[in-house]
């Protein structure tokens, strides 16, 4: 007998019983996705009816992802993300950029990486390298390689700061300001108009797909050191202020122009911008400048809340609040930072989810929405914002991309829950299958392995 080999089509489809629909924000039943092999991406979107479903054939190559408690979503894209960091609990993050080789932590971020695609991230925004320079472009690049597993990445690079602001403290300077210990360095420092937009274009040069700056950063921690503190010594100043807030609050780090500056020359390499903002008044400045996005915001000591989600709307700022690592790292805000999450959505600021993965390890993505869930926002609204609402983040028509919905030209990123998410508050955490550009990495719950084995060529076999 003679076996007649069936190639495969140029497309192949995916089946579903219920999907999410991020644009309708709505579940839908009955839903196909036709997918081309070459491009990874969509080729068509259609809705079967009852009897169509009843007689469904699937063909070969074809996937199928009905079944009793599946639920099928677009790739989910994390807005804030830092693949060289892990866990603080594990490591501070002063001694991972501080003490850690490069190799250790560029190794860690390939398995972080690999861990988010897992999970069901196949987008990431990273904002910064936390003193690895320019290794998060060369990541995205090993990924788009194929080399590496891991999400679509867009890289900030370096984030920019004025001098002396964002940098490894250290006390141990030599008097003259020469020897001591010698750390890398955490950010691009400039200073000025001019300084500012000469630094914009140094992240251009280096990779960036997004610019980041500091707006605001605690950056008077040598003033009164103490245990806790940046690289400063066990012992504590006798009397330090009354009021611990003021110890080292988050300040300014550029002024009205400097930040316009920056959001002009951005503008003109056609890259989005994001602004770290700790406090409302320097959100408040980043979202008169025009930036992107505004990220975590967790404290409002100066009374703008208010007035800075104005400004956010009118701009069409998108916030990134970053609750998981309020969560991790400053309990303390978290009840105000979900109001504050809670009121900005009904008023209609723009609001996208991203954990600052790093400060949580990767993998754990997910926790960000549920902490959505439980700031009362429906898990429809929760779910568009970490669809639609990242690619709007990473720069929308400014990525070269389009991601997190289904429509034909869009990439082929789907993933399927084993439960659904608006009967099950864990159900993000049950990722069976992940697609990303029309390649399979997990199927039945189970990672899919994609590398590629060499074979001997023919000319070593003599």
């Amino acid at each position: 007998m003679t076996l007649r080999v069936v190639p495969l089509s140029k497309t192949f489809t995916v089946h579903s019983s219920l999907l999410f629909d991020p644009k309708q924000k709505a579940f839908r039943k009955n839903i196909s996705i036709e997918v081309d092999r070459d491009t990874g991406s969509i080729t068509n979107v259609y809705e079967r009816d009852d009897e169509d479903d009843l007689r469904l054939q699937i063909h070969v190559g074809d996937i199928d992802l009905r079944g009793a408690g599946k639920c099928v979503l677009p790739g989910l894209v994390d807005s804030h993300t830092h693949v060289f960091l892990h866990s603080y609990t594990d490591r501070p993050s002063i001694e991972q950029m501080r003490d850690a080789s490069a190799l250790e932590r560029i190794i860690r971020a390939t398995s972080h990486v690999r861990a988010a695609l897992l999970a069901g991230f196949t987008t990431y925004r990273d904002l910064g390298t936390e003193a690895l320079g320019n290794a998060d472009a060369q990541l995205r690049d090993c990924i788009n390689r194929g080399l590496v597993p891991g999400p679509r990445m867009f890289v900030a690079t370096d984030a920019l700061a004025s001098n002396g602001s964002y940098e490894i403290r250290r006390e141990n300077k030599s008097l003259s300001g020469s020897g001591g210990l010698i750390v890398p360095r955490a950010s691009d420092p400039c200073d000025g108009v001019d300084g500012v937009r000469a630094g914009v274009r140094r992240r251009v040069g280096d990779g960036a797909d997004i610019i980041k700056f500091y707006a605001d950063y605690r950056r008077k921690v040598m003033r009164f050191p103490g245990p806790g503190t940046s690289n400063t010594s066990n012992q504590s100043i006798l009397f330090p202020p009354d009021d611990p807030r003021r110890r080292n609050p988050a300040v300014p780090l550029f002024g009205q122009d400097e930040m316009d500056a920056i959001v002009r020359e951005a503008k003109l390499a056609e890259l989005p911008v994001a602004a770290h903002a700790g406090e409302t008044k320097a959100a408040l400045m980043a979202a008169r400048a025009g930036v992107t996005t505004v990220e975590h915001m967790f404290e409002d000591s100066n009374g703008l809340l208010d007035e800075t989600l104005k400004e956010m709307k009118r701009q069409g700022t998108i916030w990134v609040p970053t609750l998981a690592t309020v969560e991790s790292a400053a309990p303390q805000f978290m009840e105000d930072c979900l109001a504050a999450v809670g009121k900005a959505v009904k008023i209609g600021v723009r609001v996208a989810t991203g954990g600052d993965t790093g400060v949580i390890d990767h993998g754990l993505n997910a926790r960000e929405l549920e902490l959505f869930v439980k700031a009362g926002i429906p898990i429809e609204e929760v779910l568009e914002m970490a669809t639609v609402g990242g690619w709007e983040a990473c720069g929308g028509e400014l990525t070269g991309y389009r991601f997190g919905w289904w429509e034909k030209g869009c990439r082929a990123d789907i993933i399927a829950l084993d439960a659904d998410p608006r009967e099950d508050e864990k159900a993000l955490r049950k990722v069976g299958f992940v697609m990303k550009d029309g390649k399979v990495w997990k199927r039945d719950g189970r990672a899919v392995d994609m590398i590629t084995v060499p074979e001997f060529p023919p000319s070593m076999d003599n």
